[in-house]
């Protein structure tokens, strides 16, 4: 039941842009291995080998350190709609942050979002689906607002200092040098 995609065709681009939420996973050589649900309208298919996503302020930051150390990544889609499907993309990934040179032309692809720390692009390597038999059905209440009201509470001095106490190492001690210069 599984298939296997060296690239995005169109099909798997829609079934993406139709998902309102998405899992990502990464791992150092040595330690835990992370896996986080995002949500909100922060990603995007930049062509048929890239994805990228918008990632805010959060209370860690194990995908860039992880990232940093060896690049590995998959991003998983799941339905949950009447027709079962589950997409996972396997890649490297980099991190894009707003002071590197491609930060303005990667960002100008998303809205605007409260707390805004990086960008996640992962160079897809392969693509595999498999059907979501036993995945249930579920239908989206709503969007949480949580994280856009905490962003907006503490202001751009209280990110800062967040993120310089909590989002530079990951669990393990990797460094993200997210607040380098």
């Amino acid at each position: 039941m599984a298939n296997f995609y060296l690239e995005l065709d169109d099909t798997l681009q829609s079934f993406i842009c139709q998902q309102k939420i998405f899992f990502t996973a990464s791992a150092p050589v040595e330690g835990r291995i992370n896996l986080s649900p995002k949500g909100m309208d922060t990603f995007r298919c930049l062509d048929r080998k890239t994805v990228a996503y918008l990632d805010l302020t959060g209370s860690g930051n194990e995908t860039a350190a992880h990232l940093l150390e060896n690049g590995r990544m998959t991003v998983m889609f799941c339905s949950f709609s009447e027709k079962p499907l589950i997409l996972r993309l396997y890649g490297h990934g980099r991190v894009v942050r707003p002071r590197d040179e491609e930060w303005q032309e990667l960002h100008a692809r998303f809205h605007p979002l409260p707390g805004e720390r990086q960008i996640i692009v992962l160079d897809v390597e392969s693509a595999q689906t498999s059907c979501g038999f036993a995945v249930p059905v579920y239908e989206l209440k709503e969007e949480r607002q949580m994280l856009v009201e905490w962003t907006m509470k503490k202001g751009e001095e209280g990110l800062e200092e967040y993120r310089k106490t909590k989002n530079q190492t990951s669990i393990d001690g990797l460094p993200t040098h997210l607040c380098e210069s």
